[in-house]
């Protein structure tokens, strides 16, 4: 039982040793222009706005407003290069319903930033780490 837990990483490591042998680890034409609307930025977003709220010390969560520009790039996983207008919402930080939370719409309460980041991900797996952010206010 204990050594079978290690079976799965040990030949996910040997395929990866094998791929870079081989060299598969290139990145294939640098980045490409993606359409705003595609379904699979959802995931990429909802990571990227958690880990905003999680290292904001606003009292309110903010969220995606509107996402300006998508790029990717294919490596050993999926790059991101992403644009996207945040704004304020009217959760608070402690609020339960996080995932429903409308645009802050009170004048004195209202705040945007315009961000660009770059997001590294490997969708099969479920893995996503933010690789670089930038912010600035709206």
């Amino acid at each position: 039982m204990g050594g079978g837990c290690w079976r799965n990483p040990l030949l996910l490591l040997a395929a990866l040793v094998l791929a870079a042998k081989l060299g598969h680890f290139q990145r294939w034409g640098g980045f490409r222009e993606k359409s705003t609307s595609q379904k699979n930025m959802n995931s990429t977003l909802k990571f990227f706005i958690e880990t905003y709220n999680n290292a904001s010390n606003d009292t309110y969560l903010f969220g995606v407003d509107k996402l300006l520009r998508s790029q990717m790039q294919l490596t050993t996983g999926v790059e991101y290069m992403v644009t996207v207008k945040i704004s304020r919402t009217k959760c608070k930080r402690n609020s339960i319903k996080s995932h429903s939370c409308p645009i802050q719409s009170k004048k004195n309460l209202k705040k945007s930033f315009i961000c660009d980041f770059l997001i590294y991900t490997v969708p099969w797996m479920n893995y996503y780490q933010l690789w670089n952010n930038s912010c600035l206010e709206a």
